[in-house]
């Protein structure tokens, strides 16, 4: 992934969600921050995954808004009107488990069919550790407050309330394996 990803991902995020979103638009910012924290402990990928970061949520963008489900409209946005590179493309589909709420959605099988999981475990969790670690404003949290935060925006009863509960003990098994990477890396100096 060349070093102009980053900046072609900033300047479509920002096309996209600045204006319109710009909550959004700051968790964005946030989630890329703590992207580029990550780059030693993932090497060649450090820069997929700031873009993937930039970009996670650019399907919330109202004229991308299709199916209503922001990782799928985004990875399809990307895909058909960028012909983005295909592993950012399964990341951004796939982020912070989007199967598990795919499937609250009746779209768990599309998204599998058109966007299968990337294998690469440490840089799924990345993109994991990055989103739930940052607050919908781009600060710093913990997965913990980030889990309660969402379920009590959109109340335990919605789809997105029943997902993130489904969802809360991976999340917090995937920050955990970032963290251990992290210390391991600190260890090695």
């Amino acid at each position: 992934m060349e070093a102009s990803t980053a900046d072609w991902a900033m300047r479509v995020g920002e096309a996209e969600l600045a204006a319109v979103l710009p909550r959004r638009w700051a968790h964005s910012q946030g989630v890329r921050t703590r992207a580029a924290e990550l780059a030693r402990i993932l090497g060649k990928d450090a820069k997929l995954l700031v873009a993937a970061a930039m970009l996670h949520d650019v399907g919330y963008a109202p004229r991308l808004a299709v199916t209503g489900f922001h990782p799928l409209d985004g990875a399809r946005f990307l895909r058909d009107e960028h012909g983005a590179d295909e592993r950012l493309v399964r990341l951004v589909a796939n982020h912070s488990f989007a199967l598990l709420e795919a499937e609250e959605r009746g779209l768990r099988e599309v998204l599998e069919a058109e966007f299968p999981l990337l294998e690469d475990q440490l840089l799924v969790d990345a993109l994991v550790y990055c989103d739930m670690t940052t607050t919908p404003d781009g600060e710093r949290t913990t997965a913990e407050e980030r889990v309660s935060e969402i379920r009590g925006r959109y109340g335990d009863d919605s789809v997105v309330g029943r997902f993130i509960r489904r969802a809360a003990p991976e999340i917090f098994a995937a920050v955990g394996r970032v963290e251990e990477a992290l210390a391991a890396q600190s260890r090695r100096g």
